[in-house]
Order: structure tokens, then sequence, then C-alpha cells
């Protein structure tokens, strides 16, 4: 469901300039800068946020945030400083009613994240952050969904690595498809993911978490499908695909239990050109079946030894929230991932490739859709979006022009 913002997006007029909402003094509020992937995303939006920008950093220590205002350089030693904590609903609320735009790094979010969220749905703030936690984005769904229809927030989850590659490239690859026509057949996809990259903090312990609450996650998605509103003329989900050889690829596929084919199934739902009935599968790809059993290995180990407290919390010290790799070790770092889609007789291969994906893909990522929401002329969403349905072909541009390559192999 759609509806008209309240607080419609700023545009550029032909001048170049910047229109205004006039009961807002910022664009967007990066909260979260003083943390490791925060601090990324800070450093750039100073580099490559367009002239007359308005924007600000909030946290819940001054000192640390003067620190990463002194690193981004003596033209923001006036950018605006505000006082937010996950704690105090009041400062949440204040920060969301100044601004057009919150981008939240601070998480796990099922912990850190709701009463972001509330501030941001109640204001009709568009909201957008960093989580690959499905019981979180389904509680915030459930809970403000509805507000945020009302008051034309668009609340975006899972606006990094988790899950934008996944999605915009799902998106990319429709747009391919729709080169020679559009799709009126069912269409299936399979997303083969592969890296080299350092584990992410956050996204270790947003993992655990999960591993920990298989019940409660059950619990929360079960009550979604209750309040969801579903096209009835269509269908679009994903699909637990099968472990095995891809022939087409080269690679040793493995299940990969992440939360970016539930976001790309919602964008199915959501955008009609992905066809009357539309299957999507996610898989980690590997050059040798040794790496693939291996990889699977690790995977359930982890998920069994996050079901105790003790071997949980040890895991967790291994990597902690906040930490992250040297930049040496980010610059050779990447990511690709395939995808192959299938529609009346119709083939066709895509790419999404880029650098380190945890850290500074994430954080480009996060900037791009944050400065989307902002300036970008996308069409009129309201609740809970996900980015292809929010911002896809303006973030789409975005991306390549910064880096991010989306190409069709055949």
């Amino acid at each position: 469901m759609t509806t008209d913002r309240e607080h419609p997006s700023p545009d550029r007029d032909l001048d170049g300039d910047l229109d205004r909402d006039l009961d807002r003094d910022l664009d967007i509020v990066l909260l979260g800068a003083t943390g490791f992937t925060g601090a990324l995303t800070a450093a750039y939006l100073a580099e490559h946020a367009p002239e007359g920008l308005r924007w600000g950093l909030a946290g819940r220590n001054q000192e640390r945030l003067e620190q990463v205002r002194a690193g981004l350089g003596p033209a923001y030693a006036d950018l605006p400083l505000l006082h937010a904590d996950v704690s105090d609903p009041a400062s949440l609320a204040a920060v969301a009613a100044r601004t057009r735009v919150v981008a939240t790094t601070v998480g796990p979010y099922l912990q850190h994240g709701e009463a972001v969220v509330r501030a941001c749905a109640d204001a009709g703030t568009d909201y957008v952050d960093l989580t690959g936690e499905p019981e979180f984005v389904d509680r915030m769904f459930v809970a403000h969904h509805a507000t945020a229809e009302r008051t034309g927030a668009r609340l975006v989850h899972a606006a990094g690595f988790d899950s934008v590659p996944h999605d915009l490239g799902v998106l990319h690859l429709v747009r391919e498809l729709e080169r020679s026509g559009p799709v009126t057949e069912p269409l299936t996809v399979r997303g083969v993911v592969r890296s080299n990259a350092a584990a992410s903090g956050g996204t270790l312990h947003s993992a655990l978490g999960q591993f920990a609450r298989a019940r409660p996650m059950a619990e929360a998605a079960k009550a979604r499908r209750r309040a969801e509103q579903r096209p009835g003329d269509r269908s679009s989900r994903s699909v637990q695909g099968r472990p095995g050889r891809d022939a087409e690829l080269g690679y040793w596929l493995v299940p990969l239990p992440t939360i970016d084919p539930v976001i790309i199934a919602r964008s199915g739902r959501a955008l009609p050109a992905y066809g009357p009935e539309f299957r999507y599968s996610h898989f980690a790809g590997t050059k040798t079946l040794r790496y693939a059993v291996g990889g699977a290995a690790v995977v359930g180990a982890i998920a069994a030894a996050a079901q105790l407290r003790p071997l949980r919390e040890a895991i967790g010290r291994r990597l902690p929230q906040g930490d992250g790799p040297s930049e040496r070790r980010r610059e050779k770092s990447y990511f690709t991932v395939d995808l192959v889609g299938e529609t009346g007789g119709r083939r066709i291969h895509t790419r999404v490739s880029g650098g380190d994906p945890g850290y500074t893909e994430t954080s480009k990522m996060l900037a791009e859709t944050a400065l989307s929401l902002a300036l970008d002329d996308n069409p009129p969403t309201a609740g809970q979006v996900t980015t292809a349905q929010a911002v896809g072909d303006r973030l789409l541009e975005r991306l390549q022009r910064a880096g991010i390559r989306f190409e069709r192999i055949s």
C-alpha cells in the first residue's frame, strides 16, 4: 500500500538548488557516528554530500561526537551535534522533529532500535538502518507501519550489505529483462554471494542474537503475516534452495540464512514489474566442495553455540561491536552477487560487485540511501518499505556513480 507523503522528498530545481521543508532545519541526521561503521558513514557524507546539504551527527556522548566531527576536517567545524540517547525517547523525538531523515548504525537493533523507529514514525521522518535482524523488522512492521503510513514516514531497514546489493541486484535484473519486454510469466531468481571480507562485529552479534531466538523470530513473523496486506493477484516469496553444484556459475552452493531473501520477496510483492509469480533463492558460493562443507559446518556450530549464553558471550567477545578491520585489510576485500533469472524462455545472468562489503561499501550504501530519501524524486511511498520499493531506481544510479557495479553478464 502506498500513500502520498505529507513531507514529499525535495528535488533539485533547474538551478540545482535544493527545495526545502520549512519545518525541518536538517536534511539528514546520522545516529551512531561514534561507532566504527558510523564514523565511516560520516566520513563518506563529508566527502560526497552535495553542497548545501544540511546534516548533523547525533549520539549520547558529546565529547566523542566532537572527536568524530574534528576528524572530518576544518570545513565541518560547525557541523551540528545533537543529543540522542536510545534510552531517552524525548531526545529521539527532538531529533526526529528537526530532520527529514534519520540514519542509524546503533545496533543490535532488537535491543536499541525500536525507540528510534517510533520517534521517526510519529514525526513523519524517514528512517534508515543497517539491520539484518528479521525479528526486529517484523516487530517494527506490526508496531509502527500503520503510524508511518499515516504520517508519511518511510521506514527503510537493511540498507547496508544486508540487503542492498541483493535487493537492488534483483531490481537491476528485472530492469534488464524489461529491455526485451515486461515480465508476464513466473520469474525465478537465484542469488549467489561470494566475498573474502573480514566478519563484521555488528553482523556477528546480530546473528548470535537471531540464532538464540528462533521461537521469538517465528512468532514475530507469524504476527506480521496476520497484519500484512498482500496483493491478491500476484505472489512473491523466498524459496529454500538446495545445496549442490551450480554448473552455470561453477560454484558449490550453500543456502544462506540471512534476511536478504525475505527483503527481496517483499520487494517482489510491492513491485508489479517482478511479474505475476516471483521466487527467489539465496546462496553462498564457493569454488571447492571442501570450503562449502566447512562454511556450512561453521554456521551450524555458531548456531548451536548461540543456544548457550556463556558460549554466545564468548564468541561475541572475539569480535566486539564497534571494532572493524584496518583500512589496509578493507582495501583488499571484495564481494560479488551473481543473479540468474529465468522467465518465459528468457534467461539472464547479472552481477553486483564492489569492495569491502561489511564496512566500506555498507557505509556507502547507508549514506547513499539516506541521500536518496532526502534529495531524490522517488515514488510516493510510506510505512515500512524496502530499498527497491522506496528508492530503487534512484539508488541504483547513485551506487553506480559511487563505484558499485551492476552489470549484465549474459
